[in-house]
């Protein structure tokens, strides 16, 4: 009985030293991890929207479903919203500048689970092909091209820059 008793009580000692050492980590980083995070938006909003210093999160009711925040810039800069569409591989987050005219000032892609070298040709922030939204408003968003072999993740892209134009309409009246 010795023997089955004393190494239940060792691995059960073990796991909640180890436990509760985890939990410690977890109260001290996770304000950490917070405040980067926030910090991340923050620069992303600026990113795709430069002119705006600070930004007010909007509370806009009847939103399309992927919608995932609206942000109005002060200054009457514009609007950062940040949506999501299903692509190939999962969803596409992206964050959208879009001026007060209507026009889309920058797009940057924040997450994605495409496949790499093909669908993350539509995802990479660096691969040009987020530059043909640059300057498209509601109305002509929809004449860019797919790039070949990823038209599927081309469309979700396409898809959420939509789902951003549907959300500035909708904050413009806020």
């Amino acid at each position: 009985m010795k023997d089955i008793l004393k190494p239940i009580i060792v691995l059960t000692s073990i796991c909640l030293i180890v436990t509760a050492f985890l939990a410690y980590i977890n109260t001290v980083t996770s304000p950490i991890i917070t405040a980067a995070e926030q910090k991340n938006a923050e620069n992303a909003r600026m990113e795709v929207l430069p002119q705006a210093k600070t930004f007010q999160k909007l509370d806009i009711k009847d939103l399309p479903e992927n919608v995932l925040e609206v942000f109005r810039g002060d200054n009457d800069s514009g609007y950062v919203i940040i949506v999501q569409s299903k692509g190939y591989g999962g969803n596409i987050k992206l964050i959208c500048g879009i001026k007060n005219d209507g026009s889309i000032e920058n797009i940057k892609t924040l997450s994605h689970s495409e496949t790499k070298g093909i669908g993350s040709k539509v995802t990479d922030n660096d691969s040009g092909y987020r530059d043909n939204y640059f300057n498209k408003t509601s109305d002509d968003y929809n004449s860019v091209d797919a790039i070949s072999g990823a038209t599927i993740s081309s469309k979700a892209y396409k898809k959420a820059v939509g789902l951003a134009f549907a959300a500035f309409d909708k904050a413009k009246g806020v």
